[in-house]
């Protein structure tokens, strides 16, 4: 969507920030009733946090098995959290950052934890290990995904690829509207200015690699997600690795970024 972040209450002439709120509610008065002083930008990132303690507190003292209602719970936190989530924030495209991943993956780990017939001191210290980190975007090692957990790490990687894609090929789609626009998106034509920006020299240019690699992104994380995730996790870890990077080339027209995305994704795979 495309929001006037800036607002300013009708009532008692308060100002703030909805890209920090994600609310017209006025935070002083809480009157309903504001206007947008600025351009509308593009904006798919809702106000959102991941705090997980009570959770840590209840799975450990858990043994073996999981508790049933603290499973719920924490997957109903998940879910609320990966669905408020966008990656395009008042006009600018965010990384794919570890917080979203973590909590893509433990949502599929508690799931995975759950169907193995005898859970291993390993498989149970990776999950506790997961959420432990979750909140601050910290996730296991690579080297430390259990066999039978590494699913999680796979369909967290596709899932995430997949609703990361969306947001960046509309945020493309953007860039491409603003023709020969510069990148701070001076001159615009229109009445209002951009709805997007980067940093750097002819962003334009950016587009055509973007979408080339965003392809080969969508087709790498549907082979993943028909295996039910089930895959090396150094693969899915690439595949996630590649998506930011290729979100940091589109940013700043760095192309070390490009050959970083472009290295994680070999033609010969595809």
């Amino acid at each position: 969507m495309k929001v006037r972040g800036e607002r300013e209450c009708q009532e008692c002439g308060a100002r703030w920030s909805y890209y920090e709120t994600g609310s017209v509610e006025c935070p002083d008065c809480g009157d309903l009733r504001s206007v947008g002083i600025d351009d509308r930008t593009a904006h798919t990132d809702a106000s959102a946090s991941l705090d997980l303690g009570v959770h840590r507190t209840r799975f450990g003292d858990a043994g073996g098995t999981l508790p049933t209602e603290g499973v719920d719970d924490l997957k109903s936190d998940l879910r609320e959290y990966v669905r408020k989530r966008g990656f395009i924030r008042g006009g600018e495209l965010l990384p794919l950052d570890g917080t979203y991943l973590a909590a893509r993956e433990l949502l599929q780990a508690v799931d995975c934890y759950d169907r193995l017939r005898d859970p291993t001191d390993s498989d149970r210290e990776y999950l506790l290990n997961l959420l432990a980190g979750a909140d601050d975007g910290d996730r296991p090692a690579t080297a430390d995904v259990p066999e039978r957990l590494r699913e999680a790490r796979g369909m967290a990687a596709a899932r995430a690829l997949d609703e990361y894609r969306n947001d960046f090929l509309a945020f493309l789609d953007e860039l491409e509207a603003r023709g020969g626009d510069d990148s701070e998106g001076e001159g615009d034509s229109g009445a209002d200015g951009p709805t997007v920006s980067v940093a750097g020299d002819e962003p334009q240019s950016r587009i055509a690699p973007a979408r080339g690699l965003l392809e080969r992104l969508r087709d790498r994380a549907k082979r993943v997600e028909a295996l039910n995730g089930d895959v090396p996790a150094t693969d899915a870890d690439a595949l996630a690795d590649a998506a930011d990077a290729l979100g940091e080339y589109v940013r700043t027209g760095d192309d070390a970024a490009l050959e970083r995305a472009r290295s994680g994704l070999p033609e010969s795979d595809a």
